[in-house]
């Protein structure tokens, strides 16, 4: 049996970039992603757009974490969600993942594109979303996608952006002791490899930086869940041999 990974995706999104993660990572991962309000099966319940909220949503798994071995990735927007999760459990001091990761996302420190992307006019905000493959091509005002999506990216990006604020203020039980795998896709314009980079002062764990092929969503793609995959593994080894001492 794999290694437990808590996934969230990117904003404007559902959970199913990770449906074939365990076949990927050839069964290194048992992947358990945590679907947000206002989407797929949750889209009657009102979407978070702040940190507290966010919390409360998570509250189940901050009561109740994992007791063995496990890992949380985040992708853009989830990498936020992931970083917020996993400093909420140390202030709380419940167990902590065996491994941060957080893929195409700057760190909280890092400048944006846009600044308050989430309050753009339609056309200024699609513009940006299209500039690193977030709108799809041909979308015109009053399209189902202007309609249904649009929406909930804006929320998403209010999310972030809190997410973001909140990480700045120094937390009392320090910064994580977590080790942090930061993923960067070689051809994204939004969250660079030298970006990512960044990650490495908000953790006293050790961290690493790796870059993939792709643009901002190589979340779709087969290296990442084979990269996180081997994390995984080495994660069980060091457990296993913890055990047997």
């Amino acid at each position: 049996m794999g290694v437990q990974l808590v996934c969230f995706a990117h904003a404007g999104a559902g959970v199913t970039a990770f449906r074939r993660w365990r076949e990927l990572s050839g069964g290194a991962l048992e992947p358990r992603p945590w679907l947000l309000p206002g989407r797929d099966g949750r889209r009657r319940e009102p979407r978070v757009t702040g940190r507290a909220a966010l919390l409360d949503d998570l509250r189940a798994f901050l009561d109740d974490p994992p007791t063995g071995p496990y890992v949380l990735y985040g992708h853009s927007l989830g990498g936020m969600i992931a970083y917020t999760l996993t400093r909420a459990l140390h202030e709380a001091g419940a167990p902590l993942p065996g491994l941060l990761a957080v893929g195409a996302c700057p760190p909280p420190h890092a400048p944006l594109g846009l600044p308050r992307a989430a309050d753009a006019p339609d056309g200024e905000l699609v513009r940006f979303l299209d500039s690193f493959g977030a709108a799809p091509p041909g979308a015109v005002p009053g399209d189902l996608w202007h309609r249904k999506v649009l929406p909930v990216l804006r929320d998403d990006l209010r999310l972030a952006a809190d997410l973001r604020a909140a990480a700045l203020t120094p937390s009392a039980a320090g910064p994580l002791p977590v080790p942090v795998l930061a993923v960067a896709g070689a051809e994204d314009v939004l969250a660079t490899p030298d970006d990512l980079a960044g990650w490495s002062g908000w953790t006293t764990g050790r961290f690493v930086r790796r870059t993939v092929p792709g643009g901002h969503f190589f979340v779709r793609d087969r290296e990442l869940p084979r990269l996180i995959g081997r994390a995984g593994r080495v994660l069980l080894r060091g457990d296993r041999q913890t055990a047997g001492r």
